[in-house]
This record gives structure tokens, sequence and C-alpha cells, in this order.
């Protein structure tokens, strides 16, 4: 089994935003901090976030790591060759995306993943009618190359496709997968917020439905029993059921992650457990 990386492309100039992307409030935490953290529960490699030189970035999820672009202006195609040298060594394949799609789903990483087969180099969903080469997998042993386009003078990531095996998925095609279709039938994991107005309108949007339960000390007047809630964050479904997560509750998020990370992004389909920390779990 090959080992997936995940890259978190953070260096953008926000131009259109008129602030920092990175920065922008999510549910108690930021687009970084989901983003980051959507692919740290998602991949079994390192996952890390390339930042512009000098750019300061809010706090991140525990494990991930940040390396810098040494060259600042020369886009995401810089941002990619240095976000999959620093992963190289760790892990055969990326995905890769940006930190402005609060919507990304678990299931589409994965859908994206497996379809990077043994002579494929990239796996390009093209989705709701464009390519995303930000919401893609690559090999990571694709750095050189992009390395090569770069001091070469090409500086959009199309260019690499001209190089190299690329499998491009179609609406259809990702919606084949059983789990995406029931959880992102309209594949919002690939939308994007590029003015304010995008982002107040996905800011102001209904968090997403998941399932929450409670057991041993915890599960008093019928908490045991799956209840549906909106919920962003774990913080959040544990608000729901009248907890605070700290020494005494642990969560555990769709039967294994166990965690106390309050700004842990949920999405549709997931189920949280509470358990009572003192009675062991």
């Amino acid at each position: 089994m090959e080992t997936a990386a995940g890259v978190v492309l953070a260096g953008g100039r926000s131009t259109r935003m008129g602030q920092p992307k990175a920065w922008l409030e999510w549910h108690g935490s930021t687009l970084l901090y989901r983003a980051a953290a959507v692919l740290a529960r998602t991949v079994d490699g390192p996952v890390v976030v390339v930042a512009a030189p000098g750019q300061e970035l809010p706090p991140l999820p525990s494990g991930v790591s940040v390396v810098e672009d040494p060259v600042e202006g020369l886009g995401p195609m810089q941002g990619l060759a240095v976000g999959l040298a620093s992963v190289a060594d760790r892990a055969e394949t990326a995905f890769v995306c940006s930190i402005d799609m609060p919507f990304l789903h678990p299931a589409f990483v994965r859908r994206v993943l497996r379809a990077l087969s043994p002579g494929t180099d990239v796996a390009l969903p093209v989705a709701r009618g464009f390519r995303q080469p930000l919401a893609a997998g690559y090999r990571t042993a694709l750095a050189g190359l992009i390395t090569d386009l770069l001091a070469a003078g090409d500086l959009r990531p199309g260019m690499i496709f001209k190089h190299c095996a690329v499998a491009r998925l179609s609406d259809e095609e990702l919606l084949a997968d059983a789990e995406l279709a029931r959880h992102d039938p309209t594949l919002e994991s690939v939308v994007n917020l590029n003015s304010p107005d995008d982002y107040a309108a996905a800011r102001d949007r209904v968090p997403p439905e998941v399932m929450v339960e409670c057991f041993g000390a915890l599960a008093r007047n019928g908490g045991h029993r799956p209840r549906g809630v909106r919920a962003a964050t774990l913080g959040a479904a544990a608000a729901s059921a009248g907890l605070t997560l700290n020494r005494h509750v642990v969560a555990a998020l769709n039967g294994d992650q166990v965690t106390r990370d309050e700004a842990l992004p949920l999405v549709a389909g997931d189920t949280v457990a509470f358990l009572s920390a003192d009675a062991g779990g």
C-alpha cells in the first residue's frame, strides 16, 4: 500500500478577498486549520502547509508541519513543487489543496487518491465544469519535473499535465463512489472562496449533520441513543450534548480517532461518540 500525504498551499496573496484567507474565522477556528485538519484525519502520511516567505500563520492541528516557499510570487506551481518535495521521502502520493475550500470532504480526498493507480502521475478532478489542480492527487516524485518547468518559465499548473500521465475525473466518475455521492452529491468539496461575499455566504450556511452518541456515565436521560445534530466542529457537537471536552471527556470520531480537539472539523456522515475518560474510555 502506498502512503499518501496532504499538502495545503497557504501562500496565496488573497487579493480579491482583501485579507489573508488563512486567518479567516471558520466556526471557532480558521480556514487554514480546517483544511489541514481535514487532510490530517484522512491521509495516512504527513500533512504539511506551504507558506510564503515570512508569512505568519494561525495555529495548526497537532502534527501538521510548515514548510516555507523560498521564492515569492511564482504562484501555486512553486508551492506545489515545495510541498511535494517536502514529503517525497515519506509518501509516494499526496492530495494537494488550497486553503479556501471549506466544504472539502474526506470522501472526495479518498476518491481522488484512489485514482493514482500505477502508471498515473496526477489524478485531476474536472468537477463542476472546471479543472481542479488545487484539489487533486499528485505523485510526490513530480517535484523535480515541476521545478524544471518553473526554471523554464512555465508557471501554470496546466503545464504539468502535458508532461505526465493524468487521470481526469469527471463529475460522473467521482460520484460513482457511493460514499462521496451520499455525503457530497453536488461536489461542493471543490467550491472555493475568492471574495468577501463568497466567504460570508459560506460561513452563514447551516453546518453539516452528524450523529452524536454518549456512553457510560455520560449517557444520562437517554443520551446513549444516536441523534443527529448540526455541528461544524467537535466542540460544537460536544456542546449539543451538554458536554465540554476536557480531561474527563473524550470523543471517538467514526469509531477510531480518539481526540479532545474542539476545533476538529466535522463533515456530513460523521459519527461522534463521547466517553468518560475517568472510566477508562
